[in-house]
């Protein structure tokens, strides 16, 4: 017999719209082309070298399908030495040496990944406390170091996020909205375990893994840790009559897979989808937390007593995807969280999730009253937390030294997440929000460029129904050669001379216009940490509107002068 969805009202929802929760359906599927390449440039002092990579497998759950093929593995020069074991929890590790290496060693690599992702409605009757779960999986209930659940703040946090739950799917997702609300994601943060990211809100997908598993494991719900890749080719998700692209880095990433007793293990990405990952995602290893999950892109080495240089390596990953067929829909619900979050429909009983209003919007000022006001603070808005400078191929957690003299350094998730947006055909806008009288003075982005041709500048827009409407203003152009080369990324300001803008407290949009053939790259930090979820839009040659919006926010400063105001 079909069970019936049971939805538990626990609150009400004053306002649907302000919930960002959508029941998708449809699904994915590619035949992807995959190439990791690593280039170790050993110093001179360099005795051993010793690298670890672990061989991705099969994966087979109700949603996310991997069938892995033609796995290949190249050396250049061959190694030394070569062994290959199975670690506790079932990686598949394979272990190369070179002893007194002179020359560049080059490793890669290839394989096919067959992808698949199918959304259709879920059934789980899996009942609350969980039960069933076998003695196999009981280190997956432990406390870690990274995954502390035995703090008392988890410990309280667990217990009432979950406290009138009674199906594990309602415990779950309640931990999950509340993960997704609380945090904001950082590219670069100072910790990635549970007790920081709790304490703080900040994190990257380490964070985000990590305080998912502590919440979830104290309330005794098994959940491991998949360290893998993400791939940047983006997807749609039709929503009504508008599109929401989905667009990750092509970067080493972080999620967790939960264990339910009839679904068994079922993977999320705790910034942003429920019981699913997209097809974009090669998973490699897993284990109770990241420090354990440390044997892909290990390297370690030796060197000569009484020196301290070390080798370097650059890491690149390539993706080729021969077959990819997409089609998802996605329906808004009037329950969940505030911040983003892709599930498929549920048939099972849980409680829907109180939106909380948001501040009241900040009043219109008349034009002729705003400039009659003094501007006289500095003011500085926008979304400014990003890794200036760094030069993402090239980025390790930092050495250490173990007793024995053996260096290790450990794979990195700082990734670059950035757009393309010179692309002829399409235009990009990021808003914002002003609760104050500015006159703008500059708008900077975080930008990177790679040619010098043509010319850029920002165009000003008001706001009308979440979209860029009437422009307001146009900044001085830019030619990309005035642009300082660096390896990474850094602010480029766009002046506004001469013009005195008096701008009211309201919504704005900043677009970036180009002429000619400039390669720019504009730097995005994943999720929304400052402004609205359709805060970031796009439109085609062939959009009569800015109807299309993606699922992350770029980086943007707005520099002027604000006036007190009451």
């Amino acid at each position: 017999m079909r069970p019936i969805i049971l939805i538990l009202l626990c609150l009400f929802v004053p306002f649907p719209c302000l919930a960002e929760n959508y029941l998708l359906n449809g699904g994915q599927k590619s035949k992807i082309l995959y190439t990791m390449t690593h280039e170790v440039q050993p110093s001179p002092n360099t005795k051993k070298l010793i690298l670890n990579y672990v061989v991705p497998k099969s994966f087979d759950s109700c949603t996310y399908k991997q069938i892995i093929e033609q796995f290949d593995l190249d050396f250049s020069p061959p190694p030394d030495d070569r062994s290959q074991f199975i670690d506790p929890r079932g990686n598949e590790v394979i272990e190369v040496i070179w002893e007194s290496p002179q020359t560049l060693v080059s490793t890669k690599i290839n394989l096919i990944a067959l992808n698949s992702v199918i959304l259709k409605p879920i059934e789980t009757s899996a009942p609350f406390p969980t039960s069933g779960i076998p003695d196999t999986l009981e280190d997956y209930l432990k406390s870690t170091p990274q995954v502390d659940f035995t703090h008392p703040n988890i410990q309280k946090k667990a217990l009432e996020l979950t406290a009138s739950a009674k199906t594990q799917f309602d415990a779950v997702q309640r931990i999950l909205t509340w993960v997704v609300d609380h945090m904001n994601f950082v590219v670069n943060p100072d910790q990635y375990d549970a007790v920081y990211s709790y304490e703080t809100g900040r994190g990257n997908c380490q964070n985000y893994s990590h305080l998912s598993a502590a919440l979830m494991r104290a309330a005794g719900i098994p959940v491991r840790i998949v360290n893998g890749i993400t791939l940047k080719q983006p997807y749609d998700i039709q929503t009504g009559d508008t599109i929401l692209t989905m667009k990750t880095a092509q970067s080493r990433h972080s999620w967790i897979e939960v264990y339910f007793p009839d679904l068994s293990w079922i993977p999320f990405d705790p910034q942003c989808s429920e019981l699913f990952v997209s097809n974009r995602f090669i998973r490699v290893e897993v284990g109770v937390d990241n420090r354990e999950t440390e044997h892909d892109g290990l390297m370690r080495w030796t060197h000569l007593q009484g020196t301290d240089d070390h080798p370097s390596l650059l890491e690149r990953i390539d993706s080729d995807f021969q077959v990819d067929q997409v089609k998802i829909d996605a329906v808004k619900t009037a329950y969940g969280p505030r911040k983003l979050l892709l599930c498929p429909q549920v048939e099972a009983s849980f409680s829907r999730i109180e939106t909380k209003l948001p501040p009241p919007a900040p009043k219109k000022i008349k034009q002729k009253e705003l400039q009659t006001l003094t501007y006289s603070e500095p003011f500085l808005f926008g979304n400014l937390d990003f890794p200036e400078n760094i030069d993402f191929l090239n980025v390790r957690e930092p050495a250490v030294e173990s007793p024995d003299g053996v260096m290790t350094a450990r794979k990195n998730f700082l990734a670059e997440t950035a757009e393309y947006v010179t692309t002829k055909g399409q235009q990009y806008a990021q808003t914002f929000i002003l609760k104050q009288p500015v006159r703008l003075e500059k708008i900077g982005l975080v930008l990177h460029k790679f040619s010098d041709e043509g010319q850029i500048w920002i165009e000003l827009y008001q706001d009308k129904n979440g979209m860029p409407d009437q422009l307001i203003a146009t900044s001085d152009f830019i030619s990309p050669d005035q642009i300082r080369n660096a390896s990474g990324y850094q602010w480029v300001d766009f002046s506004f001379p001469g013009k005195k803008i008096p701008l009211s407290p309201g919504r704005y949009w900043a677009a970036l216009g180009f002429t000619g053939s400039p390669i720019i790259n504009w730097f995005y930090t994943c999720g929304k940490p400052i402004g609205p979820q359709d805060g970031t839009r796009y439109k085609t040659i062939f959009d009569r509107t800015w109807s299309r919006s993606l699922s992350f926010e770029f980086n943007y400063r707005v520099v002027g002068l604000s006036a007190a105001y009451r």
